[in-house]
C-alpha cells in the first residue's frame, strides 16, 4: 500500500450503522480546572444487526469516569476503551440507556475542535469530527438524535449559557453557580451540536413569519461589541424574509441566535438555532470595516441562516455527501447576496473566487471530484471544490431548467427528504422526478474532477447566410481518474452582429438549442445556424454559464468589440480580461516586459470607453480596470513560471494602461469623490467608492499622483477608503509605504480584526525584505500564534498573496512556511495543513524554484505530522 493510499476510506464501505440514538440527554458541568460530562444515550439496534455485534463508539482526549447500561455500572469486562473510542462488548438486543461520564480539559484544547475555552468563554465546534472530543458518541452524519442539554457554571464566570434549540428551564444551584436546559425538538446529527457559555454582551431584535409567528434574534458578542453587531442583524433578517420569498423555507424554532467568537478555526457554523461565527464576519462598523467586509458579513450570515434547511433539517448521510450541503448553500447565499446588491458584479466577484481558488486545485494533486470517492481526512475536504465549484453545479441545474425548474426540483427535495440525511444522488432525482429529465450524465459533475476545457472554431457562409459552431470538450486527467467522460454542459450564448445587437437565426442542427443554451452533452459537436444575415462573434457562457476553461480563435479586435456591446455584463468583463492576460502571458514569457504595445493601446481604449458609459455601474466599472492576478497568469503559463517576470510584466502593463487613459482616471476620481464622501452604506456611495479607489490604483501603479496615495488615506473618513490607499501604496511599492503602514498599526493595532488587515499587507509588500519582516512579526513575544485569524492573515497573506516572495529563487520563502506548518501543526493541524495548500501549484515553477519547493517539502516529511497536515503533504508531493 502507498502512501497515497494508506489509510484511505472510501465511499464503497460505507455502511449503515447498526446502532441508533434516537434520544440524547447531556450535562456540561463546566470549571475552569475541567469540564465533567455526563451522557445518557437512549440507543436501539438495528434490526439487521448482526449477532454478538459490539457497539463502538467515537472518542478522542477524553478521560472515562464510568459507564453503565440501563442504571448499572459496567464491569471491567463489560467494556474497553482505547485512544480512539469506547466498546460494549456485549449491549443488549432491545433499547437501551447507555449512561457515560467523562471528564476533558477545555482549557488545554488548543486544536478549537470540540468544547474549548476562547477568551475565557466556553465554545464548541463539532464539524466534522469534534463532538467525538466531549462525549464518547457515534459520531457520524446518519446518526440523528434529539437533545436535550443541561449547562452549569458559575454565574459570574458564565452568566450565558446556550445550547441548540429552545431554553426550557433556567434556575440558581448553590455556591453561585446557576444552570439551563435547552431542548432541540428536531433530530439532528452530532456535528450539529453546539454549546457556548461564558460573560458576553448581546443584542436582540425579532422576525415575523410568513405565517405570523415572532421569532426572537440574538447576537452575542464581547462586551462593548454590541453595536458592531447591527449590520450582522439586519443582514440576517434579510436573508430570513428572502429565503422565505425565493425559496418558500420559514424558520422553525422559536429563537435564532448568533455567537461571535474570536478564537475559531472555520468562518461560521450552522448548528441548529445557535450559529457559532468567527468574528470577522460579524463586526462592523464604518471605523474598522470596509464595504468589501460588510459584503462578507451579509453573505456568511446568509450562507449559515440558509443552512438551517439545506443542511440541518435534510443533512448528510455521509462525509462524502459534503457538496450536499455546501455547495447548495453556497449557491443559495450567492443569489440572496445578488438580489441584496448587483447581480453582474456579484457573479464576477464569485467567479474570480472560483477561479484563484477553485481551478489552481482541481489543475494540481489536491484535484478531487466535488463528491469524492474516498479521503484520508475529512477535514482537508472543506475545498473551494466542494464549496465553490459545488455552488456552480448548483447553479447550472438553474441555467438548464429555469429558476422556476430549478424551484420545483428543490421543493421536491425538500418534500421528499425533510428529517433525513441524504446523498448527491437524491438530491438529482428529486429534479428528475420533479421534472420528468434524465440527469445521469449531469451527475458525473459531482463524481468527476477537473476543469472542462472547452475549446470553439467557427465559419461563417455569407452567400448561404450560414453560421458553423464547433464545440469540442475535455478534461485532464486528476489523481485517480485518468479517464474523462463528457459532460452535460450548459452553453448560454449569443451572436452579436456588426451593430452589436444580437443577430437572429432560422434554425440550428446538430445540439438542443433551447432558447439562448446550448446543450452541449458530447466531446464534440457541429452546430449549423441558417438565417444568419450577418458575421457574428460568438458570445459563449454568458454569465459563466457552466465552470470551464474556454479557447476561442477570437481576436483581439472581436474581443474588444464584445467588451463595448455585448448584451452579457459577465462577458463583457471577460472580454477585456482575456485581451489583458494575453498581453500579460505574452510579457512575462519575454523577460516581464510589454511586447505588443499596439493592442495594450486597444485595451486602454477600451477601458476608457467603459470609464465614460454612463449607464454601466460603478461597481462594474471597477472590476473592469482590475488586470488578472499573478496567480491567474501563472495558471495559464501553466509552466516554467519565474514568478518575478510575471510581476514584471503586469506592472508593464499598469503603466501603459494608466499612462493612456490617465485624464479620464484623474476626471473619474474627482468626480466620485463628492459621490463617495461623506461616508454612506448606501449601495450607490459604495459603488462610487470602489470606482473612486480602483482610478486611484491604476494611476498610482502607472507612478502618476503616487502622492495622492498618502493624501487619501488621511482625509479618509472609513475604513474601505483607507484600506485601499493603504493596499495601493503596497501594491506600488511606493516610497511612504512604510510610514502609512506604521501609522495604521500605532492608530488601530489594538483592534483584532485591524490588526489581520495589517497583518496582511505587510506579508504582501512586493520587497525581498518582506520575508524578514513577517518572520519578525511571527516570532515578537506578543503575536498570538495560536489564534487561527492571526496565523493565516500574516503567513497566509504572505504564501497566497505575495507569490514573487513566497517563491524566491533561494527558497527561504518555502523553507519558512513548512516550517511554520509544522510549528503550529503540534496545537492545530487544520491550521497548518491549509497553509500547507499554498504549494499546490509548486510544479508550475522554472525548475530552479520547483526543486527549492520539493526540497523544502520533502524536508517536512521528517517531522511527527497530524493526519491532516500529512495528508496534504503528501498529496502535494505526488506531483
Amino acid at each position: 500500500m502507498t502512501e497515497q493510499t494508506a489509510d484511505l476510506t472510501y465511499l464503497k464501505d460505507y455502511r449503515v450503522p447498526f446502532f441508533r440514538i434516537p434520544r440524547t440527554e447531556l450535562t456540561f458541568d463546566l470549571r475552569a480546572e475541567a469540564t465533567v460530562v455526563k451522557a445518557r444515550l437512549f440507543i436501539e439496534p438495528t434490526a439487521d444487526r448482526p449477532e454478538n455485534e459490539k457497539l463502538r463508539l467515537d472518542g478522542k482526549a477524553l478521560t472515562l469516569v464510568s459507564v453503565g447500561i440501563n442504571g448499572a455500572s459496567l464491569g471491567f469486562e463489560g467494556y474497553s476503551v482505547d485512544s480512539s473510542g469506547l466498546t460494549i462488548n456485549t449491549p443488549p438486543d432491545e433499547p437501551f440507556e447507555l449512561d457515560v461520564t467523562v471528564e476533558i480539559d477545555p482549557a488545554g484544547n488548543t486544536e478549537l475542535m470540540g468544547l474549548y475555552r476562547s477568551s475565557g468563554n466556553w465554545c464548541t465546534q463539532c464539524e466534522p469530527e469534534g463532538f467525538r472530543r466531549m462525549t464518547y458518541f457515534l459520531d457520524r452524519p446518519d446518526i440523528q438524535s434529539v437533545y436535550t442539554v443541561r449547562i452549569e457554571a458559575d454565574r459570574g464566570v458564565a452568566p450565558v449559557l446556550l445550547s441548540n434549540g429552545n431554553m426550557i428551564e433556567s434556575g440558581e444551584l448553590p455556591n453561585g453557580r446557576h444552570f439551563a436546559v435547552w431542548h432541540d425538538p428536531f433530530p439532528k446529527p452530532s456535528y450539529l451540536f453546539a454549546l457556548v457559555a461564558g460573560d458576553l454582551g448581546h443584542i436582540s431584535d425579532s422576525f415575523t413569519t410568513m405565517s405570523g409567528r415572532e421569532i426572537s434574534l440574538g447576537i452575542y458578542c464581547e462586551h462593548g461589541k454590541e453595536g458592531k453587531c447591527l449590520y450582522a442583524m439586519d443582514s440576517l433578517k434579510r436573508a430570513m424574509a428572502w429565503d422565505e420569498k425565493r425559496f418558500g423555507r420559514e424558520y422553525d424554532l422559536d429563537l435564532f441566535n448568533v455567537v461571535a467568537v474570536s478564537d475559531f478555526n472555520f468562518g461560521a457554523m450552522e448548528n441548529k438555532g445557535l450559529n457559532i461565527f468567527n468574528d470577522r464576519y460579524v463586526l462592523a462598523d464604518p471605523e474598522t470595516a470596509t464595504d468589501a467586509d460588510y459584503a462578507s458579513i451579509e453573505g456568511v450570515i446568509g450562507h449559515e441562516y440558509f443552512h438551517n434547511w439545506t443542511g440541518d433539517r435534510i443533512t448528510l448521510r455521509n462525509w462524502y455527501q459534503l457538496c450536499l450541503k455546501e455547495g447548495l448553500t453556497v449557491y443559495r447565499d450567492q443569489e440572496f447576496s445578488s438580489d441584496m446588491r448587483s447581480r453582474a458584479v456579484k457573479r464576477i466577484e464569485d467567479v474570480r473566487t472560483l477561479r484563484a481558488a477553485q481551478f489552481p486545485e482541481d489543475a494540481g494533486p489536491l484535484a478531487h471530484p466535488p463528491r469524492p470517492d474516498s479521503f484520508r481526512e475529512i477535514e482537508n475536504f472543506y475545498t473551494s471544490t466542494v464549496y465553490e465549484k459545488g455552488a456552480e453545479i448548483a447553479r447550472m441545474l438553474a441555467t438548464l431548467f429555469g429558476d422556476d425548474g430549478f424551484r420545483k426540483g428543490f421543493d421536491r427535495y425538500m418534500e421528499r427528504f425533510d428529517g433525513q440525511s441524504a446523498t448527491i444522488e437524491d438530491w438529482v432525482s428529486s429534479f428528475e422526478e420533479a421534472l420528468g429529465t434524465d440527469l445521469s450524465q449531469f451527475l458525473d459533475w459531482y463524481k468527476q474532477a477537473g476543469t472542462p476545457q472547452v475549446t470553439v472554431t467557427d465559419a461563417y457562409d455569407a452567400d448561404a447566410q450560414t453560421y458553423r459552431l464547433t464545440l469540442s470538450q475535455e478534461t485532464r486527467p486528476t489523481p485517480g481518474q485518468p479517464d474523462k467522460k463528457p459532460m452535460l454542459i450548459p452553453v448560454k450564448f449569443g451572436l452579436v452582429g456588426p451593430n452589436g445587437h444580437d443577430l437572429a437565426f432560422e434554425t440550428a442542427s446538430g445540439a438542443t438549442i433551447e432558447n439562448d443554451m446550448i446543450r452541449f452533452d458530447q466531446s464534440r459537436v457541429d452546430i449549423v445556424f441558417t438565417g444568419v444575415s450577418a458575421k457574428p462573434i460568438p458570445s459563449l457562457f454568458r454569465g459563466f454559464s457552466a465552470p470551464v476553461n474556454l479557447i476561442s480563435e477570437l481576436s483581439d479586435a472581436d474581443r474588444l468589440f464584445l467588451a463595448g456591446h455585448d448584451f452579457d455584463p459577465f462577458n463583457r468583463w471577460q472580454a477585456l480580461q482575456d485581451v489583458a492576460m494575453k498581453l500579460l502571458v505574452q510579457g512575462a514569457r519575454a523577460g516581464g516586459t510589454l511586447t505588443d504595445p499596439l493592442t495594450a493601446d486597444g485595451l486602454a481604449r477600451a477601458l476608457g470607453d467603459m470609464l465614460a458609459d454612463a449607464h454601466l455601474d460603478n461597481a462594474f466599472k471597477a472590476l473592469a480596470l482590475g488586470l488578472p492576478t499573478e496567480g491567474a497568469i501563472a495558471q495559464t503559463l501553466a509552466e516554467n513560471v519565474d514568478p518575478d517576470l510575471v510581476a514584471a510584466a503586469r506592472k508593464a502593463l499598469f503603466v501603459h494602461i494608466g499612462t493612456q487613459i490617465a485624464g479620464p482616471l484623474e476626471a473619474a476620481y474627482g468626480v466620485l469623490t463628492d459621490a463617495a464622501t461623506p461616508y454612506s452604506l448606501d449601495a450607490g456611495s459604495g459603488r462610487a467608492r470602489a470606482l473612486r479607489n480602483q482610478c486611484l490604483s491604476l494611476l498610482a501603479r502607472a507612478g502618476i499622483a503616487t502622492d495622492r496615495v498618502s493624501a487619501h488615506y488621511h482625509d479618509a473618513d472609513n475604513m474601505t477608503d483607507k484600506m485601499a490607499a493603504l493596499g495601493i501604496a503596497v501594491a506600488a511599492d511606493l516610497d511612504d509605504a512604510d510610514v502609512l503602514l506604521d501609522d495604521f498599526l500605532k492608530t488601530n493595532g489594538t483592534n483584532p480584526l485591524l490588526y489581520d488587515k495589517w497583518l496582511t499587507l505587510i506579508g504582501s509588500q512586493p520587497r525581498p525584505e518582506t520575508l524578514a519582516r513577517v518572520k519578525a512579526e511571527f516570532r515578537h513575544p506578543d503575536f498570538p500564534r495560536h489564534n487561527p485569524n492571526r496565523v493565516r492573515s500574516l503567513i497566509g497573506g504572505f504564501a497566497n498573496g505575495n507569490p514573487a516572495q513566497f517563491a524566491r529563487e533561494d527558497g527561504e520563502g518555502f523553507r519558512f512556511v513548512t516550517a511554520i506548518s509544522a510549528e503550529i501543526d503540534a496545537t492545530n493541524p487544520q491550521v497548518a495543513a491549509r497553509l500547507l495548500t499554498a504549494f499546490r501549484s509548486f510544479t508550475l515553477y522554472e525548475p530552479k524554484r520547483q526543486a527549492a519547493a520539493r526540497k523544502a517539502l520533502e524536508a517536512l516529511k521528517t517531522h511527527e505530522l497530524s493526519r491532516n497536515t500529512s495528508d496534504i503533504l503528501v498529496r502535494i508531493l505526488s506531483q
